[in-house]
């Protein structure tokens, strides 16, 4: 696994002390760390849509105030925590971890958004310099000396007057880019 150092990330230490650089992490390593994350929390449940939609409606007839308040009732009273057999505690343990997990989910979504947002940087990028390169390999194909070029060019030009096929770029750009990740 490869890390590398970006020499414009230096992060401020404490005075006297040289600053230290930040360690950028590669794509894999990160793959790598969700995948041990996941694996050390319990209660993960990748819920179907029909699941997902049926929790939800349920969870929209209940707004957190209501569900506070009807809680409330458990803790007043033995006989309701009783009846719903639920002991206060595991209730109140149960609510407090929803409200933190909300703030992990809140927090995955921020860096999701900044994954994808960098990621659609690099492909506009790409896109730029892939079409500087195709225009300036079309001018030099005009010259005989460039003839290894005329093949590649052709290619190019196939492809931008073909017609796009369901879910060809992203089988392309796996296909062109082979990144095994175990």
């Amino acid at each position: 696994m490869t890390q590398y150092l970006n020499p414009n990330l230096i992060t401020q230490s404490a005075a006297g002390t040289p600053p230290t650089p930040t360690t950028r992490l590669e794509p894999e390593a990160v793959i790598e760390q969700l995948r041990t994350m996941q694996s050390q929390i319990d209660g993960l449940s990748a819920l179907t849509s029909a699941q997902r939609k049926l929790s939800r409606s349920r969870v929209a007839r209940q707004p957190v105030p209501v569900i506070s308040a009807s809680l409330d009732v458990i803790s007043t009273s033995d006989v309701v925590a009783t009846a719903v057999g639920q002991q206060v505690d595991a209730v109140l343990q149960l609510q407090q971890d929803e409200a933190r997990w909300n703030l992990v989910a809140g927090e995955l979504r921020k860096f999701l958004k900044g994954i994808e947002g960098a990621n659609l940087l690099r492909r506009e990028q790409l896109a730029l310099i892939a079409s500087q390169a195709y225009s300036v390999g079309a001018q030099l194909v005009r010259n005989p000396a460039n003839q290894d070029l005329v093949p590649h060019v052709e290619e190019v030009k196939r492809l931008k007057n073909a017609k796009p096929q369901e879910g060809a770029e992203r089988s392309a750009a796996a296909v062109s880019v082979a990144v095994s990740v175990k």
